[in-house]
């Protein structure tokens, strides 16, 4: 590990606590409740279709009712819970379709904005590298530490941070959204080497290093089709 990234490391690492980045304390409460949620759902240990229920939650989370409110109207912002008035909130279903579809929009925004990139003459490919192998660094701690979801919320900022050079700020949503429930899928489809899903993220920064358009747009394209650690691809690359 680089000097770079053992100070990462050293920076992020508690004993005995999930290496996910810390929430500032200047943070609300409901974004602090709202991540509980999100690595409880995207773990799997609050299943599909679950009832969340605010009263429930807050004696949980030792907080208001509306705070509770607060961090699932995010959540369903991020499509993990859905709210209805006569139903309550639930736990988003998590279909192998629905999952698939989300792989090709992911892979067709990323591959587009790659392009366009690196035809843009603006940027700075010096803060993009420097912000890229940050996001590594703490991918390969949390891997380290045997932490998927933290690594997994490392691997969205570095597919975020890269999509931003396209300057499509008004899509960015919707790639989080896509990330977000492709992370789910891959974290509740069973273990993974966590090394090697970090790793999987070099080919991608060579290419974004070289400012190749078609060669990071190809290296997005695989790295999307292959999330489940280079196996078989989920996609039709015909398609």
């Amino acid at each position: 590990m680089t000097d770079a990234k053992a100070m990462i490391a050293a920076e992020t690492m508690r004993a005995g606590q999930p290496v996910s980045p810390p929430i500032p304390a200047r943070a609300r409460r409901h974004l602090q409740v709202a991540d509980g949620l999100r690595r409880a759902i995207m773990l799997g240990e609050i299943a599909p279709g679950a009832a969340l229920l605010e009263l429930d939650l807050a004696g949980r989370f030792g907080c208001s009712q509306g705070v509770i409110r607060e961090a699932l109207l995010l959540l369903q912002e991020e499509g993990l819970v859905q709210r209805s008035g006569h139903r309550g909130t639930r736990v988003s279903e998590s279909s192998a379709e629905e999952a698939v579809e989300m792989l090709r929009l992911r892979r067709d925004l990323e591959c587009r904005a790659a392009r366009r990139a690196c035809a843009r003459p603006c940027g700075n490919p010096a803060a993009l590298r420097a912000d890229l192998e940050a996001q590594l660094a703490l991918m390969e701690v949390a891997a380290a530490a045997g932490d998927p979801y933290a690594l997994a919320e490392a691997d969205r900022e570095f597919h975020r941070r890269l999509f931003a050079e396209a300057g499509w700020p008004s899509l960015e949503p919707l790639l989080l959204r896509c990330l977000t429930h492709n992370h789910r899928f891959k974290l509740i489809a069973g273990p993974a080497d966590l090394t090697h899903t970090a790793q999987r993220h070099l080919g991608i920064l060579a290419a974004a290093e070289s400012r190749d358009g078609p060669a990071l747009a190809s290296a997005l394209a695989h790295h999307v089709a292959t999330i489940l650690d280079d196996g078989p691809s989920l996609l039709d690359d015909g398609a």
